[in-house]
C-alpha cells in the first residue's frame, strides 16, 4: 500500500486584520486594509481573497514556515469591525494574543509606524470594537500614522478622506515597510511566538458595553 502523507503540523495560528470601512479603499481610515492588500501581494496571494459570510469579511488562509495565517478584511463598518474579528477567531480557533490588528493612527504623522503590545484602544473605534467583542485588549497592533488634520479640517472628514497625491508618494513606502514589519513578526525565530507577547488585560465590564454576537452562522452585529 502507498504511504499516506500526514498533513503539515502548524505550531500556531495567527490572524492579521486590516481594520477599515468596506468600499472606502484609499481612505486614511482604511489604511489597515491597504497594508493587508500589500502583504497579500508580497506573498503572491493577491488573487486569493474570498468572501466568507460566516465571518462577515474577506479572508485568505495560507502558511508561512510553521505559522498558519488568516488574513481578514472585515465587511462591516469600522465601529463594528470587532464582530468580524471575533467570528474569525471562533471559526479558526485563534487566541486573542495571536490576532494582530493593523490600523490608522492620528497621533503619528504619515510615514511613522509602531508596534503596540496590547492595551487600550486610544480612542480608535475599530480597536475598541475588537476589545469589546473579544473581551480582552491583549491583541498586538501595527499602528500606521496618518497625521492629524490641519487648517481647521474636521477629524471625521480627515480620516474618511483619501490620501492626497503627495501623501500617496509617502504611502507606497509605508506599505512596503509595514509588510516588512508583519513578516518579521511572523518569521522571527528568536522568539517563541510569531507575535509580540500579550501585554493587555481582560476588557473592563463597567459602564455601557456592547453585546457582540459572534455566531459563525449569522451575520449579526454589535448592539449598544
Amino acid at each position: 500500500a502507498s504511504k499516506q502523507l500526514l498533513p503539515p503540523i502548524f505550531l500556531v495560528l495567527v490572524q492579521i486584520v486590516g481594520l477599515g470601512n468596506p468600499g472606502m479603499n484609499g481612505s486614511r481610515h482604511s489604511v489597515g486594509m491597504a497594508v493587508l492588500e500589500a502583504l497579500a501581494a508580497r506573498l503572491r496571494l493577491a488573487e486569493s481573497w474570498h468572501g466568507d459570510r460566516h465571518v462577515s469579511g474577506e479572508v485568505i488562509v495560507s502558511d508561512i514556515q510553521d505559522t498558519q495565517i488568516v488574513l481578514l478584511r472585515p465587511r462591516l463598518l469600522m465601529n463594528i469591525n470587532g464582530v468580524s474579528v471575533a467570528k474569525a477567531a471562533v471559526k479558526y480557533s485563534i487566541k486573542p494574543e495571536h490576532i494582530l490588528l493593523v490600523h490608522d493612527d492620528l497621533d503619528k504623522p504619515l510615514g511613522k509606524l509602531a508596534m503596540k503590545q496590547g492595551g487600550s484602544a486610544r480612542g480608535h473605534n475599530g480597536v475598541r470594537s475588537c476589545v469589546e467583542c473579544l473581551q480582552t485588549d491583549v491583541m498586538p497592533r501595527l499602528r500606521v500614522g496618518i497625521g492629524r488634520p490641519s487648517g481647521g479640517t474636521l477629524v471625521n472628514r480627515h480620516v474618511l478622506g483619501r490620501f492626497s497625491q503627495e501623501e500617496q508618494k509617502i504611502l507606497s513606502g509605508v506599505l512596503e515597510q509595514s509588510v516588512d514589519i508583519l513578516l518579521s513578526q511572523l518569521t522571527d525565530e528568536d522568539v517563541q511566538s510569531p507575535l509580540l507577547p500579550p501585554g493587555g488585560r481582560p476588557a473592563l465590564q463597567t459602564g455601557k458595553r456592547r453585546v457582540c454576537s459572534i455566531s459563525p452562522e449569522k451575520d449579526t452585529t454589535c448592539q449598544t
